[in-house]
């Protein structure tokens, strides 16, 4: 499951002031619309800008706050600091690193590259190259008229020296920047610029809506204050030190170990929340903290907001805000966390197993995390006192949002992997790195199906097997690999190769050190077992006590069997699945040596029941 960038949102409020009003182009004369556009917004009064002070308010998604931004609009360092809701944190840029703050205080540097490449784009219209080329390099062009609401627009479209084209719409009439369009790892954003006021001289927009299409996501951001040339310091823009600890070890303890269970490749361990408990949550390494309206009901505490959240469905799903007075695991505390109220009932369906919440990045930044795969053992440290002094294989990693992000390849072919502890699979290839490098042809799909489960709803993939996974220095061989099929969701990022799950990370004990951006594989006794595939050739959930079939891969056994999408599934050799639950029946289906007869009671969707047997085979 990923969070990422949909749960904790870094404003940047830098729209309201010179940094969105960028301009580009050579045609139709680009140039001279620029020049116009300038002359429009205030002339040779821009030459003499050198920062920019916005205060400014945001509302969002049910949200509303403040924030208040600082911008060297010469050399296009930045800092936005805002409160929304129970969030508060920052986001800077000091003209070379972007690194953002959450609520704890905890501070990272964005490495990936829809980050990366976000980040160039937004120095290139800080700066103002467009009209400051010695500033920042770039090119330009102009790409024509469009015609909206009886108005006409010069659009014209930017390509910063590593970043990435985006465009921007210059009102014809006014010669004043109208919007900018551009197109992210999880879709095109658009902001809106307007009420243009004079401040020192140069017009500025005091009005932002930005928008990726779901108007109920949308962020308004109307700026109070406005200032030219406004005092700043280099520190200023500096990644922040880590925050005071906002944890506590019992005892004066520098680790605790909890025990997990590994179901449907998910890790499951117990909490406790503001003293109540235990409640079972995932553990996703990638993951906001999460917890289900039931569980703030039964603790007293109410939901705000209605943010957007993604996972590796195609659909966004609402997602409210609260925070917790404590999380207890094992033997420390974290007082005061925020948490993402979401129901988590449709995941339950796909489980078998009810989870009441998540845990994830917000409890791995702050402490060295082992994950023993083995013994099912979790233990958490205190980074000033780990030492590792064991032979296994350490791998750097950078932060991809607020996933750690290894450099790899696969089967020679070299890109960027998201480790995941919240994925079932053992490799999915996302579909932009699958169609650029044509893997579906490279390993001769034949195999489509429902692979996964999650935020969103389902996940389609082709399935391979493929040769070699190279994380780093670590080899995996014979991944079963999934190469996704979403249009849309986590798994249409542009700048990420694969995500990496339970199948290939479980063969492993992992040492998770955030503070030093490095992971350490200890292989274990499941190395070197073979990676299987679902036998029966279908996908069911659990649904009012019997299984219900999503998805029949063509030609496999369940359809062989003739067995059908939205059938159910009432006994499995004579079981009902309150006998045989869904992860051990699903554990069955992949495991049972191929030839077996697998005895079902099927419901037809019409109400009909019958008796069917499905041979199990290799289909990959």
């Amino acid at each position: 499951m990923k969070r990422e960038k949909t749960l904790f949102l870094i404003l940047t409020v830098a729209a309201v002031a010179c940094g969105l009003t960028a301009g580009f182009g050579e045609q139709k004369d680009a140039r001279a619309i620029l020049a116009k556009a300038k002359e429009a917004s205030g002339g040779t009064a821009w030459d003499s800008v050198r920062t920019v002070y916005t205060k400014a308010k945001i509302v969002t998604s049910g949200l509303t706050g403040t924030a208040e931004a600082w911008e060297d609009v010469v050399v296009g360092r930045s800092l936005t600091q805002f409160a929304l809701g129970p969030m508060k944190g920052a986001e800077g840029f000091d003209g070379k690193v972007l690194w953002t703050q959450d609520t704890s205080g905890q501070a990272h540097a964005e490495q990936g590259g829809d980050a990366r490449l976000g980040a160039a784009d937004d120095a290139y219209r800080r700066t103002m190259a467009y009209w400051y080329s010695e500033r920042r390099p770039g090119t330009v062009e102009y790409s024509g008229e469009k015609q909206e609401g009886g108005r006409t627009f010069d659009v014209l479209t930017m390509t910063p020296k590593d970043g990435r084209p985006f465009q921007v719409w210059v009102d014809a009439a006014t010669f004043l920047f109208d919007r900018v369009i551009e197109k992210a790892a999880m879709g095109t954003e658009t902001v809106y610029l307007s009420d243009y006021r004079e401040v020192s001289g140069v017009k500025l927009p005091f009005a932002t809506r930005k928008t990726n299409g779901e108007a109920r996501y949308d962020h308004f951001i109307t700026a109070e204050k406005v200032e030219i040339n406004v005092p700043v310091e280099d520190a200023m823009f500096v990644m922040p030190v880590a925050a005071p600890p906002d944890f506590a070890f019992a005892g004066g303890a520098t680790s605790t170990t909890v025990p997990f269970m590994l179901t449907n490749g998910h890790i499951y361990l117990d909490v406790r929340l503001d003293g109540q408990g235990p409640f079972r949550f995932l553990c996703d390494t990638g993951g906001a903290n999460i917890i289900t309206p039931e569980v703030a009901k039964s603790l007293g505490l109410g939901a705000t907001g209605s943010l957007e959240g993604r996972g590796v469905g195609e659909k966004s799903e609402d997602i409210g805000l609260t925070k917790v007075p404590s999380l207890e695991i094992g033997g420390v505390t974290l007082s005061d966390q925020v948490f993402a109220v979401f129901p988590l009932a449709d995941l339950a369906k796909a489980e078998g197993v009810a989870a009441q919440g998540l845990i994830g990045y917000e409890v791995f930044k702050r402490f060295v995390v082992t994950l023993d795969y083995e013994q099912g053992r979790l233990t958490l440290t205190l980074p000033s006192a780990f030492s590792y002094t064991g032979g296994g294989t350490v791998v750097p990693f950078q932060f991809n949002g607020q996933i750690p992000q290894i450099e790899g390849e696969i089967d020679g072919i070299p890109g960027k992997f998201d480790i995941d502890t919240g994925s079932r699979s053992s490799l999915t290839l996302l579909a932009p790195f699958a169609e650029k490098h044509s893997l579906k042809e490279k390993y001769r799909a034949k195999i489509e199906a429902v692979t996964g489960w999650g935020v969103g709803g389902a996940a389609r993939s082709y399935v391979v097997r493929a040769g070699t996974l190279k994380l780093g220095g670590v080899r995996v061989h014979g991944p079963v690999t999934e190469i996704s099929l979403q249009k849309k969701g986590a798994f249409t990022d542009p700048y990420v190769a694969g995500n990496v799950g339970a199948g290939v990370l479980a063969r492993f004990n992992i040492v998770f050190d955030y503070g030093r951006q490095r992971l350490i594989f200890e292989p274990n006794a499941n190395f070197s077992r073979p990676d299987l595939y679902d036998r029966a050739g279908m996908w069911f959930n659990l649904e009012k006590g019997v299984f219900r079939i999503i998805d029949v891969v063509p030609g496999g056994p369940a359809a062989k069997a003739g067995l059908k999408s939205g059938d159910t599934i009432l006994t499995i050799d004579g079981q009902t699945p309150a006998e045989l639950p869904l992860p051990r029946a699903r554990l069955k289906l992949k495991s049972e040596r191929p030839g077996t007869r697998v005895r079902l009671r099927v419901r037809a969707a019409g109400g009909a029941e019958r008796e069917g047997t499905i041979t199990l085979r290799d289909l990959i």
